[in-house]
């Protein structure tokens, strides 16, 4: 659950109804993973909008997810390894990744992203995503 402007509590994922939800980052709890990466995330019905914080130097392990993702680089720049490729993505840029394709990341800068997932990353919801938090 998550607090709206109004501080009434919004359900999100578990509502059977959607609900409109109207919110400022500045209320979504920001998440410490590691000493170089943070996020906060929204998460709606069938979608997870999150905005993740990098500081240059932070790693995104190689991973895969069943989720479809959408990146949208705000400040900054990631170089991905992907599909066989080396793909840097800087302000303004946006890198999609269709489900199951395995992916890492790097910060080459400090660097703000928005990650768009479908279906919401139940991993990051229940915390079970060990590879951003340093843990196997």
């Amino acid at each position: 659950m998550q607090k709206s402007k109004s501080s009434k509590t919004v359900r999100t994922s578990k509502t059977k109804k959607p609900q409109l939800q109207h919110l400022s980052w500045k209320s979504v709890a920001l998440e410490n993973l590691n000493p170089l990466l943070k996020r906060h995330f929204i998460v709606g019905e069938n979608i997870m909008l999150a905005r993740v914080l990098l500081k240059k130097g932070c790693i995104v392990p190689e991973h895969s997810h069943h989720n479809e993702q959408i990146t949208y680089i705000l400040d900054g720049a990631l170089k991905f390894w992907i599909d066989g490729k080396e793909i840097i993505v800087g302000t303004g840029e946006v890198l999609t990744i269709p489900p199951h394709m395995p992916h890492k990341a790097e910060a080459l800068m400090d660097t703000v992203d928005l990650d768009v997932f479908n279906p919401p990353r139940a991993d990051w919801i229940d915390k079970t995503d060990a590879y951003l938090r340093g843990k196997k």
